[in-house]
């Protein structure tokens, strides 16, 4: 096994080794620059870690890994588009750099790109990756369409926002994990298991982006704090807000969410406080650390050494201390 570092250079190594600009320049420079602008490189880190687990080689998960990687990010170019947002990872965004046309166009080249790159593999574990894939790959865009839906809708539930973030966040760490379990052929139980650890610890993960997005540190975060607020996005920290609001700080919270302010200041400074004082960010911690314990409790159940449950956990237990 390797340390998580180790495990993020190995990706960078195999990125800058691969041949991404070519002609026309305008279609590639874009996907070279959005995946050059690295961030945490989770779910390709996790494909390796998860090979390795179940005692492949890493070397043997990094077409796979780089697969996750190129499709996330090309996720990352639409869903910027789709919010308007100013920064990724503390940069411009490929739509704000280029223009709409090309972060489109990029974007759907690398959906395309990230298929490639399963050719590498024989036939029978080509066909369970791009299998997996595929039903990950159109359950992300259901979730995208959700959330998209949901700034349209007075009233959200609970349940069908965690559906949503499992589908847009969490199925893709989850396939991520599973892919280097197939490509170890390890059994159809640890694979199922590994995928349902990654599924838990992917609503974890995406509960904590929303935390972090309203009370993260602009420095650390690297995208706009305050985002979901200004887009009025209904997310956990919303949701439960609503929930445990009386009927005044509901009807403000509800004006709150109905406005589009130039200067949003003063909006995302009046939208944290009730989050706040009703108790909804700490009820947005307590579901984070809910996830992530229901994810180590899948380590008991996998055919796989004590240190190895141990590195499993060791990662999920960072991944939620995160500030970025």
């Amino acid at each position: 096994m390797h340390s998580i570092k180790q495990y993020q250079e190995y990706i960078t190594t195999y990125l800058a080794e691969q041949q991404i600009i070519r002609e026309p320049k305008n279609l590639y420079e874009p996907i070279s620059y959005i995946l050059g602008l690295g961030g945490k490189r989770i779910r390709p880190t996790l494909t390796l870690m998860a090979a390795e687990i179940f005692g492949a080689s890493y070397k043997e998960a990094l077409p796979a890994a780089l697969a996750v990687e190129v499709f996330h990010n090309f996720s990352l170019i639409h869903d910027d588009i789709m919010d308007d947002a100013p920064l990724r990872r503390g940069n411009e965004t490929v739509h704000e750099k280029w223009d709409l046309n090309t972060g489109i166009l990029s974007g759907d080249a690398m959906l395309i790109l990230a298929y490639q790159y399963f050719e590498q593999y024989e036939p029978p574990v080509f066909r369970d990756l791009a299998k997996l894939f595929s039903k990950t790959a159109i359950q992300v865009c259901e979730g995208q369409q959700w959330d998209v839906d949901f700034e349209n809708r007075d009233e959200v539930a609970i349940a069908e926002y965690l559906k949503m973030i499992e589908y847009k966040t969490a199925v893709l760490v989850a396939a991520a994990m599973k892919m280097g379990a197939i490509i170890a052929n390890t059994t159809t139980e640890n694979c199922d298991l590994i995928y349902d650890f990654g599924l838990n610890l992917g609503l974890a993960f995406q509960l904590q982006d929303d935390y972090l997005d309203a009370f993260g540190d602009p420095a650390t975060f690297g995208k706009q704090v305050g985002g979901d607020i200004i887009e009025n996005k209904k997310t956990y920290l919303y949701l439960k807000a609503q929930e445990f609001s009386t009927a005044e700080q509901r009807e403000e919270l509800t004006h709150l969410f109905s406005i589009h302010p130039n200067d949003p200041t003063d909006k995302i400074a009046s939208v944290k406080n009730v989050f706040e004082i009703t108790g909804a960010a700490v009820a947005t911690q307590q579901a984070i650390a809910a996830f992530t314990m229901k994810a180590f409790e899948t380590l008991d159940k996998m055919n796989i050494t004590a240190d190895k449950k141990a590195v499993l956990q060791l990662f999920g237990e960072k991944l939620m201390a995160r500030n970025v």
